[in-house]
């Protein structure tokens, strides 16, 4: 499967912002997606993950109550709707996805698939 991250820019703070992640290339709708952010310098984090059905959601703490994943499996596009940001929201976002799974991980090495960042800059 192939993934394609988009959405990012510069916004203010308090701002909202909504990415998408469209994938092609198989049955998306058995694919358990994650959004990972790497801010310059640091790791990788985990942000949120949406399960293949959308049943299962599942957020970091520093983004829970202000982000939302989401999916549409007609359109084989996950959402991660990005509200109330803030300057330390500022990194590179990428999706991420592995086949099934119930429970989405939070590990980035559980995840197969890679689409590449797109950037997301809040200005306080």
């Amino acid at each position: 499967v192939q993934l394609q991250a988009s959405g990012g820019g510069l916004v203010q703070t308090g701002d909202s912002l909504r990415l998408s992640c469209a994938a092609s290339g198989d049955t998306f709708r058995w694919y358990t997606v994650g959004w990972f952010r790497q801010a310059p310098g640091k790791e990788r984090d985990f942000v949120a993950g949406i399960n293949w059905s959308g049943a299962n959601t599942r957020y970091s703490d520093s983004v829970k109550g202000r982000f939302t994943i989401s999916r549409d499996n007609v359109e084989n596009t996950v959402y991660l709707q990005m509200n109330s940001l803030k300057a330390e929201d500022t990194a590179d976002y990428y999706c991420a996805a592995v086949y099934g799974k119930e429970v989405p991980s939070t590990r980035s090495d559980r995840y197969v698939y890679w689409g590449q960042g797109t950037q997301v800059t809040v200005s306080s």
